[in-house]
């Protein structure tokens, strides 16, 4: 099967997705400056959950470069992410309406371990349908321990919101300033690889 249309589908959803983050930004009904304070939590955790989301995009962009077919595992595995990705919104507006209170901060956490466990997920129903031989294997092998300690990273986050929610967020903006890193791996070797077999 085309790769070309659960691409278009994903843009579609994230798509989405961020525009129902940035409702939660309301417009006050005053024009002070000091009316925009009560927004100042929901702003932070937006742009907390845009990087998150722009992440995935970047990611998943790059993976389906190095991706010759999908398969209807792979159509199901990609599902599987958007549906914790689209619940970002929900988890986005409880932590910033609360303040970042622990049970909220919480499950922010829980939907960020899901979605990694999802993404990964992803990689190794692709790679399945692709070999070990694949480039994309070739270009993936470096992020498969990343994927892993930021998924470590998220399931000690966990618990640790609920004893100081403070440093449960500072891990939530650690891993995401970590991939935040442009990885160039994937695009490198995808560049290598059309040099070698120009298409006909």
């Amino acid at each position: 099967m085309s790769k070309d249309r659960l691409d278009a589908f994903t843009d579609g959803v994230l798509a989405i997705i961020i525009t129902i983050m940035v409702l939660e930004l309301k417009v006050p009904h005053s024009v002070g400056l000091a009316a925009l304070a009560p927004l100042v939590p929901i702003f932070l955790v937006y742009a907390l959950s845009f990087l998150m989301v722009a992440i995935y995009w970047n990611n998943h962009h790059h993976l389906l470069h190095a991706v010759d077919h999908v398969t209807g595992g792979t159509l199901w595995a990609n599902m599987h992410l958007l549906f914790w990705l689209s619940l970002f919104p929900f988890v986005m507006g409880w932590m910033g309406e609360n303040h970042y209170a622990p049970v909220p901060v919480a499950a922010f956490g829980v939907v960020l371990l899901l979605a990694a466990i999802a993404y990964f997920i992803f990689t190794r129903v692709l790679l399945a349908s692709h070999g070990p031989e694949s480039l994309l294997a070739r270009a993936v092998a470096t992020n498969a321990g990343k994927m892993k300690v930021s998924m470590a990273l998220y399931a000690a986050a966990i618990p640790l919101a609920f004893v100081h929610p403070a440093l449960a967020l500072a891990i939530y903006v650690g891993v995401a300033l970590w991939w935040l890193v442009p990885e160039r791996r994937i695009e490198r070797m995808v560049v290598a690889h059309e040099h070698e077999h120009p298409a006909r």
